[in-house]
C-alpha cells in the first residue's frame, strides 16, 4: 500500500512503485498492469487499490509542478513572461484557472520549491 509522508504539517500519500510494462504488453489494449493475470480478487483489490493511491499522487505532484511551471512563466520578473491568458492558451485551461494556478505555483514556490517529498 501507499505510505504516508509528512511536509509542512500536511500528510502526503507516497505512490506505489508503478512497475514499467514492456512495450509488448502495452500494445495490448486488455493489459494494464498485469492485473488481468490476478484471479485472486483481494489480490486483485490490493493491487488495485495501490495503483489508484499512485495514480492519485502522481496527479495531484503533476498539478503542482504545473502550477510552478505557470507562476514561472508568468512572473512579472521575466523579460518573456507570459499573460495569464497565454499560460492557460498553452495549458489548454480557461483563463480563471490559469490564475488559480500561477497563484498556487507562486505559493508552492515561496513555501520551498518543489511539491512533495520522495
Amino acid at each position: 500500500m501507499a505510505e504516508s509522508a509528512e511536509r509542512n504539517g500536511q500528510r502526503r500519500l507516497r505512490p506505489a512503485p508503478l512497475v514499467f510494462e514492456p512495450a509488448e504488453a502495452t500494445a495490448d489494449p486488455e493489459h494494464f498492469f498485469d492485473l488481468e493475470s490476478l484471479d485472486d480478487p483481494r489480490e486483485l483489490l490490493a493491487r488495485a487499490t495501490e495503483l489508484t493511491l499512485a495514480f492519485r499522487a502522481a496527479k495531484d505532484r503533476a498539478i503542482e509542478f504545473q502550477a510552478m511551471a505557470a507562476a514561472q512563466l508568468a512572473d512579472p520578473r521575466r523579460f518573456d513572461r507570459l499573460t495569464a491568458a497565454d499560460v492557460a492558451e498553452r495549458a489548454e485551461w480557461t483563463e480563471d484557472y490559469a490564475r488559480r494556478m500561477i497563484d498556487f505555483g507562486r505559493d508552492l514556490l515561496r513555501a520551498g520549491g518543489t511539491p512533495t517529498d520522495d
